[in-house]
């Protein structure tokens, strides 16, 4: 299975679980917190731990890993992503870029997301 093919069905399958999981969650907790998002993004972390972890003691194929890390993982939530990034500049010591990464990917998503409600009222 070539890179984009492995892509293409791990995103169907990672998006279809991030629908279905998170709607299940929601409605099942009948708030207006959104905790369908904050389970599937917390249950993407713990996935890409555990399939990484895995993933570095065996040898997958790189179409594996694509279909994996970015088709299913990355539908399914990038914030497993940002965790993962996060965690390996905190284990190679990188701790000032680590809070970078963190303050200008929450902070600065923040931001952006207002500006562009802001921009688009008018």
């Amino acid at each position: 299975m070539g890179n984009l093919l492995a892509l293409v069905l791990g995103a169907a399958i990672g998006a279809w679980g991030r629908y279905a999981l998170a709607g299940w969650v929601s409605r099942a907790a009948e708030t207006a917190f959104p905790w369908g998002t904050l389970v599937v993004n917390l249950a993407g972390c713990l996935a890409i731990g555990l399939t990484w972890g895995l993933g570095e003691r065996l040898l997958w194929p790189p179409a594996f890993r694509v279909f994996l890390f970015v088709g299913v993982l990355g539908s399914f939530t990038t914030f497993s992503t940002f965790g993962l990034e996060t965690l390996h500049l905190l284990r190679a010591a990188e701790y000032g870029r680590a809070a970078w990464y963190v303050l200008g990917s929450n902070l600065g998503g923040l931001g952006l997301v207002w500006l562009g409600m802001a921009v688009t009222r008018g």
